[in-house]
């Protein structure tokens, strides 16, 4: 019995075997592989970042204590967005400090990847290597009056003491389920949506066929049959010849449920809420409304509040004491919690005015006068 067809032979990887291969070369390794296949390559993983990030660079910065010109150099145009979306790439979003007249002008962000740190015996980073292209520029650390140069903000990374941990390597593997799931359908689609099959020879007298046989034949079939083109013409078969299918079926092989499964896991790596993402689910007003309440208090906030931490604190070396803060007012998602909050604090008749002020974030009326 022989066995041929070049639909068989076209299978995407998903469905190849993969004995004998490692676990880790199922899934991209890599940043720049990862990058092309759950940013680049896949909707669910492009629209989550750009969710997150875009949010977060919608947010507006203002000066707790200090001067304004200090939110004004991390609050300026898709500086936000960008540092976001570094950080839930690489997991690490290096600001380098561009001085003027002895005082912070601009913050200039660095592509993550390009970066090493070069670090003391004691582990402690000293200093930083720019690679772009053939060219490295090393930037220290401190300057001569041991003021920082560049700023290193870092995700969560129990692995690492040096380097942040992004969500690419959490979110690989479900990407390359959806892509894979997607180009099988694209390649389903192609062939008319008939899974693949492939013919056998087996005639009575059980004489295999001759080489020159068998070219013509895959010829044939390859020609008059194959694509979507040749979809639906009748096959003709003779001398021992029979089609039998080999593909399971698209209900088989429920592409539907596998998609959906991917997408959830890829948005759950972003922290992002499903329905927020169109998914399959309950996409009532009020899910969507506590949907888009999550996303604020569980990822976008905490993100705000580690990147403006981080770029307060070395701003103190330049300018002195300074705070920053976003402003959580112009948050329409978080409309209701500052209405219960204000409520709550209004029926407080056990506190004073001056407290209750306070609580919600206004100058006391003592300091006023």
């Amino acid at each position: 019995m022989r066995w041929f067809g070049r639909k068989s032979a076209d299978l995407p990887p998903m469905f190849l075997s993969y004995a004998g291969r490692s676990e880790r070369s199922l899934f991209p390794s890599g940043y720049q592989a990862q990058l092309k296949e759950v940013f680049l390559s896949n909707p669910v993983g492009q629209r989550a970042v750009r969710m997150v990030a875009g949010a977060l660079g919608a947010l507006k910065v203002y000066a707790v204590e200090g001067s304004e010109e200090a939110a004004k150099l991390i609050g300026r145009a898709s500086l936000l967005e960008q540092i976001a979306a570094s950080l839930l790439l690489n997991g690490n979003a290096y600001l380098q400090v561009v001085e003027a007249l002895g005082a912070p002008a601009e913050f200039f962000l660095l592509q993550p990847e390009r970066v090493s740190i070069e670090a003391d015996e004691r582990g402690w980073p000293t200093a930083y290597t720019y690679k772009a292209g053939r060219r490295a520029v090393r930037i220290n650390r401190h300057d001569a009056l041991e003021r920082v140069q560049l700023i290193h903000i870092k995700s969560l990374n129990p692995a690492n003491d040096q380097q942040g941990l992004g969500c690419l390597e959490a979110a690989s593997a479900a990407a390359a389920i959806h892509n894979r799931a997607s180009q099988w359908n694209k390649a389903l689609l192609d062939n008319a949506a008939r899974p693949s099959g492939a013919l056998t020879y087996d005639p009575p007298d059980g004489a295999p066929l001759s080489a020159s046989q068998f070219e013509r034949l895959r010829e044939e079939i390859e020609r008059q049959f194959s694509g979507s083109g040749n979809a639906g013409r009748p096959m003709l078969l003779e001398g021992g010849l029979r089609w039998q299918s080999l593909g399971l079926s698209p209900t088989d092989m429920d592409f539907v449920a596998v998609k959906e499964a991917a997408a959830r896991d890829i948005a759950l790596a972003f922290g992002v809420p499903p329905v927020l993402l169109g998914l399959p689910g309950d996409t009532s007003y009020s899910n969507m409304r506590e949907a888009g309440r999550a996303l604020y208090r569980q990822t976008v906030l905490p993100l705000a509040e580690n990147i403006v931490g981080e770029v307060g604190s070395v701003l103190r070396d330049w300018i002195g004491p300074v705070r920053l803060a976003v402003d959580t007012d112009a948050i329409s998602e978080l409309a209701e919690d500052r209405e219960r909050l204000w409520q709550m604090v209004a029926n407080a008749d056990f506190i004073s005015a001056d407290e209750k002020r306070d609580m919600l974030g206004f100058e006391l009326r003592s300091t006023q006068s």
